[in-house]
């Protein structure tokens, strides 16, 4: 099985902690969407596994309207074998999810929305600069529960602005809106970002590393008393809804990123658009790919392996390591671990390594630890 992601450029206005690419201008979207398509053609038989995922992510992608959308779906499955029940998943900011717009999702072949609510409160959502205020926040849930029963809804911690009563409550309006599935991400300042820019100058306050780890801890309490799985250090799910599509970057399984910036894996090398509009859209006006490739070696693989299987509770596969590698990669694997086995930290668990989960937050230098050197 494999994965398509479509990657939608565009944004209201900036977020002060994103540095995802996109663009605040909305004058090229037609030319953009004709030159994904574009792509979309001329990848076609770069994977001949079945799609059993599409993802339209971003930037904003419902600022698409149901047509857009629709066009790019029936492209894909006309060019792609395409399973009979994939998970098409779509990221929706609050602001654009009205009872018309969200009536009009409904009617195309999304079954899955992904929302970036990221604070029900007006000063948290002021601090990260958001397009969206609560009201329209609590608006939108309530409306998309109506026409959608398999919502993600997106929560940011560690803000200087919350504090743990205002999280705490954040997470209840989660529980009381019903989704079934949450991705929570710890604010994190990075390098060339407004965020970033306003924190040197002195003129906003740093999120603390402290406070985030507060939240965290929080959030796997109360996540876990409403039946949520903590399936990967940020996502829980309700038995059945994790998602397929980002669990299938987390086992290593085949994706093909399309729109500039866009990343993709077929298992050997990763390649990337270059992360420019108008240099994508000058690319593929003359049928070319604005692609960069870099050859995986054994060692980049493992620790891949490493750095996305510790995070899940499926932890790292002896038994993966051993089939693709080799018994020597093994034995090296399980040396690096060793000390984190004798401390309790991981665990072995039917030929898994597996991270325990109130040691989530330490998850990065564990798996940093326990990377591999060439044999």
């Amino acid at each position: 099985m494999a994965g398509i992601y479509i990657h939608i450029p565009f944004c209201k206005q900036a977020c002060y902690y994103c540095d995802f690419h996109f663009s605040t201008s909305l004058r090229n979207k037609e030319s953009m969407l004709s030159a994904i398509k574009r792509e979309l053609i001329l990848r076609k038989n770069e994977f001949k596994e079945s799609i059993e995922t599409i993802y339209f992510g971003g930037g904003t992608p419902s600022l698409l309207n149901s047509l857009e959308i629709d066009s790019i779906i029936d492209l894909i499955r006309m060019h792609f074998q395409v399973t009979e029940n994939p998970e098409i998943t779509l990221e929706a900011n609050p602001d654009d999810l009205s009872k018309e717009k969200l009536e009009e999702l409904s009617k195309t072949p999304v079954n899955r929305l992904s929302i970036g609510v990221q604070s029900f409160f007006d000063e948290d959502l002021r601090y990260m600069n958001r397009a969206h205020n609560s009201k329209q926040a609590i608006d939108s849930m309530e409306h998309a529960s109506k026409w959608f029963e398999n919502i993600s809804m997106d929560l940011i911690y560690g803000m200087p602005t919350l504090n743990e009563k205002r999280w705490e409550e954040n997470l209840q309006f989660t529980f009381d809106f019903n989704v079934n599935h949450i991705s929570s991400y710890a604010l994190t300042v990075e390098p060339r970002t407004a965020l970033d820019h306003f924190i040197r100058k002195g003129t906003y306050k740093a999120p603390s590393e402290k406070k985030a780890e507060s939240h965290f801890k929080i959030l796997q309490q109360l996540t876990k008393a409403e039946e949520f799985i903590q399936y990967e250090i940020s996502n829980f799910g309700k038995k059945g809804y994790f998602s397929r599509h980002n669990t299938s970057y987390w086992k290593g399984l085949k994706y093909l990123g399309i729109g500039p910036s866009a990343h993709s894996f077929d298992g050997t090398r990763r390649s990337w658009n270059v992360s420019n509009n108008a240099k994508y859209l000058k690319s593929l006006e003359k049928d070319e790919l604005s692609i960069e490739v870099e050859y995986l070696t054994v060692e980049d693989r493992i620790n891949e392996m490493i750095m996305t299987g510790i995070r899940t509770i499926w932890g790292i596969s002896i038994v993966d390591i051993v089939t693709e590698f080799g018994q020597d990669y093994k034995e090296q694997l399980m040396k690096q671990a060793q000390k984190h086995l004798q401390s309790g930290i991981l665990y072995l668990r039917e030929e898994q390594l597996v991270l325990r989960p109130e040691k989530y937050f330490l998850a990065d230098g564990i798996a940093s630890d326990m990377f591999l050197i060439k044999v």
